[in-house]
């Protein structure tokens, strides 16, 4: 029988007085043994990352445990001291961190950054160290590890990145690994390789892993078992096969439910026949970017090449493909955030490249961009009417009318008129964007773009935006370029689909006819890599699909 590595037992973390409610988590107990992978499922607030912060030692000073145990290997984490805390994170117990740009010291090159842990845990002489680091580069299958050893973390790829902060959590071998959302912002393809690298090292170092996630796909891929948590309380645990096939619970069921099939409905919404005119035309745009090193040597990267769409008023288009493929660099190249190099692109029948920024601005009124990140993208000092207000106002709309609008535009969003007068900081994730899509609204746009605008978001809260997105396109009639990695999204949201790779459209057509009958290498690699394909989620009721 496999020894307990991490055992927890009645958890309960109490939150500050004045917070929504009284605790965290509350008696929470599930075990993680060696060589096993338990993931803890649940949307945002259910406590998933605060119990791996309380494992960790790292909980914010004003939240602290307040009953129960947290076993690692026998001895409980909740009495260690801090000293004693320092002396066994990396060696006994290491953490994956969601995003590595933010983990990682942006003024270190990535082996530095590594030999510093091996400094503090280690006697080992620098030479040995610096193999050592090159090892396990290459066990994570990073290229050239001499490369990466002195490069900085801006200089790779998110990937790369990812990969830097695994081999660091395994590098002293823990015997528990735990991963907060590791692969949450990667496109399916990293995410696989990812998922697989884990997979891998865990099984050769037989560590117990405790992964966090709210990817019903990942859960499918990776987990021996799920544990479930809503609200601060385990809703139910079991094995993946027990969780996923046969859930008890209708909280389980709902999330279930509200994964998106990767198979594309038999009949999605026709768009009505082209104009003469579509909403948007785009010939044979090219983006490429230009840098100088230290030495003034040039570089040059084509972001897009010779790129070539149109979106139909009432039609819904996708742009798939992995990270570095130019979904985003066309998108913004559209909105003339970026200027594009080379090409055509016509809105509404006007011309967008080679304005100036003044003749622009009517043009910018009828074309909108929903960013993937809502907490950015909001101002913390401006209240939620005043975002939404401000652009009618620069257009010429008194302040009446425009917060008349606001109030019409929250309720669209399914928000109540009165949070115009509170800060973005007082609402959840997906609660901001549904205000950001209610900001782009309130300019009355014919073109609206989202770029990646529910890739960060809970698969219930995602779910509640798709539907958002689809009920006010339906009553507005607008044209929707939609850019995704996530290829369950846009089997579900997107009439027509276009495949990019390496800033080149490999591959588009009718949704339904890309994913069932996919032309090209690339777009069939990219639908393989999906993970939880071998689970029919977004049916009801998620069974396994026959072998």
């Amino acid at each position: 029988m496999s020894r307990v590595v991490l055992d927890v037992s009645g958890l309960g973390v109490a939150l500050p007085h004045g917070s929504d409610r009284a605790h965290a988590v509350r008696d929470i107990s599930f075990s993680v043994n060696a060589g096993e992978i338990v993931c803890l499922l649940g949307e945002s607030g259910s406590g998933k990352s605060i119990i791996a912060q309380t494992v960790m030692g790292l909980l914010p000073a004003h939240v602290r445990a307040t009953e129960g145990q947290a076993l690692l290997l026998g001895e409980d984490v909740l009495k260690y001291t801090p000293e004693q805390l320092r002396a066994v994170r990396g060696v006994r117990m290491s953490m994956i961190f969601q995003e590595p740009m933010t983990a990682l010291n942006p003024v270190m090159a990535c082996g530095e950054q590594v030999d510093e842990m091996l400094t503090q845990h280690t006697a080992l002489p620098a030479e040995e160290r610096r193999r050592k680091i090159l090892d396990i580069f290459a066990q994570v299958k990073l290229p050239e590890p001499e490369r990466i050893y002195a490069s900085y973390p801006h200089q790779l790829s998110g990937g790369q990145r990812q990969r830097i902060m695994i081999a660091m959590a395994l590098m002293l071998e823990p015997a528990l690994l735990i991963a907060d959302e590791p692969t949450t912002a990667l496109d399916v393809t990293t995410q696989a390789e990812i998922l697989r690298l884990i997979r891998q090292l865990q099984r050769e170092h037989n560590t117990g892993v405790l992964f966090i996630t709210h990817d019903m796909g990942v859960v499918a891929e990776i987990a021996d078992r799920v544990v479930v948590l809503q609200l601060g309380k385990l809703v139910e645990q079991g094995t993946k096969l027990e969780v996923l096939q046969s859930p008890r619970e209708a909280y389980t069921r709902m999330l279930l439910d509200a994964v998106p099939s990767l198979e594309p409905p038999e009949l999605a919404h026709q768009p009505e026949a082209p104009a003469v005119a579509p909403v948007l035309l785009v010939r044979d745009l090219q983006k490429t970017y230009v840098s100088r090193n230290w030495f003034g040597r040039k570089r040059e990267v084509d972001a897009a090449i010779g790129v070539n769409l149109t979106v139909e008023r009432g039609e819904t288009v996708g742009i798939v493909g992995e990270s570095g493929s130019g979904k985003s660099t066309v998108a913004r190249c559209i909105v003339r955030l970026i200027e594009p190099t080379a090409g055509h692109i016509e809105v509404l029948g006007q011309h967008m490249h080679g304005r100036s920024i003044a003749s622009l601005k009517p043009l910018r009124k009828k074309v909108q961009i929903v960013f993937q990140d809502p907490y950015r993208s909001l101002n913390p000092r401006q209240t939620v009417g005043a975002a939404i207000i401000e652009g009618p106002m620069n257009f010429g709309a008194s302040r009446t009318a425009a917060w008349q609008r606001a109030e019409a535009l929250m309720e669209l969003v399914r928000l109540a008129p009165s949070a115009l007068n509170r800060y973005p900081s007082e609402f959840s994730g997906g609660q901001r964007q549904r205000i950001c899509i209610a900001r782009t609204l309130a300019m009355d746009p014919e073109l609206l773009i989202c770029d990646e605008a529910v890739s960060a978001l809970d698969v219930s809260v995602a779910a509640q935006i798709l539907e958002l997105l689809a009920e006010i396109q339906q009553r507005l009639h607008l044209a929707l370029l939609f850019i995704t990695h996530d290829l369950r999204v846009a089997a579900q949201i997107c009439d027509r689909v276009i495949v990019m790779e390496k800033g080149r459209i490999v591959e588009q057509g009718r949704t339904r006819d890309v994913f069932t009958h996919p032309q090209q290498p690339y777009t069939r690699a990219l639908l393989a890599a999906a993970p939880g394909r071998e689970f029919a989620f977004g049916h009801k009721h998620a069974a396994l699909a026959p072998a």
